[in-house]
């Protein structure tokens, strides 16, 4: 059995104990059933991971000693921003879990012209929470020892007019510009359109402010299959898989 990460955002330093937030105290005392002297991951978004023993259990209270702390290479070193069209039930959830685990360096949500989601500002606060415990949970179960910010929603106009990268990338699948005539870069922006896809408008003023047209082969992909074919080809050209 793999040994159980988690994610605590606090301080975590060789030889000390801490106490685990809530959620992780209800997960190690109840859903696994762990027993002190049994082994746990934590990591806190650093790029560190801890090796720590459990030295206390109570219902609403674990506590572990942290015995060592590593820094795997698992931070991808190509820096890629998403900035994805809302789109409607779990779809969100999806492309952020699945964009996580290809090493995305964060996303932000867009309203767009086609755009079917209509959020409040309390359903947007409550909608980022969850979309950021989605990223955190995929960099548990991934194995990644930093964590991805999901940004609050905002206009996409507003995002790709202030957004900064190297190489910034419109999904359009009526190009044929391919990948390779792109210098190797260190970031890239990658705009992903909602179910509707983007209006021309919204492609003319990606390209006004430099963002080059691109399509991941002929075929039209959904708006949460979309992140997760482009993440894979960039990182297998500029990142690290392969």
């Amino acid at each position: 059995m793999r040994t159980p990460r988690f994610y605590e955002p606090q301080t975590l330093t060789t030889g000390t104990t801490v106490t685990l937030g809530d959620s992780n105290t209800q997960h190690v005392a109840r859903a696994l059933r762990m027993r002190p002297g049994e082994q746990i991951i934590l990591f806190n978004g650093d790029g560190n991971e801890s090796l720590a023993t459990l030295t206390n259990i109570a219902k609403r209270s674990v506590e572990a000693e942290i015995n060592e702390i590593s820094q795997p290479r698992r931070i991808s070193p190509l820096r890629i921003q998403i900035g994805q069209s809302l789109s409607r039930g779990e779809r969100m959830d999806y492309a952020i879990q699945k964009a996580t685990e290809l090493g995305m360096s964060g996303m932000t949500p867009l309203f767009s012209e086609r755009c079917e989601v209509k959020l409040n500002s309390d359903r947007q606060e409550k909608r980022q929470r969850h979309w950021q415990q989605i990223a955190i949970s995929a960099c548990e179960q991934s194995l990644r020892c930093d964590v991805p910010e999901i940004a609050a929603p905002e206009q996409l106009k507003n995002w790709i007019g202030s957004v900064e990268a190297d190489l910034k990338l419109v999904l359009h699948h009526h190009t044929e510009q391919p990948l390779g005539e792109f210098q190797l870069p260190e970031s890239v922006a990658l705009l992903v359109g909602p179910e509707g896809g983007l209006t021309e408008d919204e492609v003319s003023l990606a390209l006004k402010q430099g963002f080059k047209p691109v399509a991941f082969g002929p075929r039209v992909f959904r708006t949460e299959t979309a992140p997760i074919a482009a993440l894979s080809v960039l990182q297998y050209i500029w990142g690290d898989l392969g």
